[in-house]
């Protein structure tokens, strides 16, 4: 395989998952570590891809730019599996939590099916799906109402005044980026406003979120990083943000298998 096209392929690949690692490079395209990091830096002086730790990511979207749900649950799906699955053991039969809506919410809906006793409280069409077609007799949820994003979030002044009143044991907050100078953040003012509401209503806090979140910022701030008791997020996480996570949030929490 030419240069060029070795280097087409790269750049389909981050731009159809979101990110890349170079380890998983050199495997697929059977050439070796220092050749693949010659591509991303060609890549990245042309403004194609960003370089990270251990790989690349597609360049970072505007502050209000949100894709839809479909393009965001394509992305980093080993990563979110992996985080999905740890932060399901922070949750107990028999209480009441919140899922707001994100692509890795979603996915730890699926890992929650089978918890007994849990009332559910969501914002987000795709979690509520997700109980739907995994009835329990001994579960409610509760989908506030809403304008949809294009995120398939619930959002505005109907999902806010259904939520005021209500009070849980954990939120576990999708977020679209986090930076130590904007905190957990959004690129939707609605949706911000509806997810503040979440963070007010719970007594836990837990912020799932892979590495590519990080130095991510959306418009609108949701919390602070100190807000956070919690943060689950992946093996790729740089050491930047793992300092920064520790020293800010009440706990840093690194999914294994990511």
């Amino acid at each position: 395989m030419l240069a060029q096209q070795r280097q087409q392929a790269i750049l389909e690949r981050v731009r159809s998952s979101g990110g890349v690692r170079v380890a998983d490079l050199v495997r697929e395209l059977g050439v070796s570590d220092m050749t693949i990091r010659r591509d991303l830096e060609v890549l990245a002086e042309r403004g194609l891809l960003e370089k990270v730790h251990g790989g690349a990511t597609a360049i970072g979207p505007g502050s209000t730019e949100e894709p839809g749900f479909t393009a965001k649950s394509a992305r980093q799906q080993p990563e979110k599996e992996a985080i999905a699955r740890r932060a399901a053991q922070l949750v107990h039969p028999g209480t009441a939590i919140a899922l707001s809506a994100g692509t890795t919410t979603w996915a730890l809906a699926h890992h929650l099916t089978t918890v007994p006793e849990l009332t559910v409280i969501t914002n987000s069409i795709p979690v509520a799906e997700v109980f739907h077609r995994n009835p329990r007799p001994d579960r409610t949820v509760v989908l506030t109402g809403g304008v949809r994003t294009p995120s398939d979030a619930l959002v505005g002044p109907v999902a806010v005044a259904a939520i005021r009143r209500l009070h849980v044991d954990t939120l576990f907050l999708g977020v679209h980026g986090m930076s130590v100078r904007a905190g957990f953040t959004t690129p939707n003012l609605l949706e911000s406003e509806t997810d503040r509401e979440l963070v007010a209503a719970a007594h836990r806090l837990v912020v799932p979120a892979d590495h590519t979140k990080w130095n991510t910022v959306g418009i609108s701030t949701i919390a602070e990083l100190a807000e956070a008791d919690v943060v689950v997020s992946d093996a790729d996480l740089p050491a930047e943000a793992r300092k920064e996570l520790a020293e800010r949030a009440g706990e840093l929490i690194i999914a294994e298998g990511s």
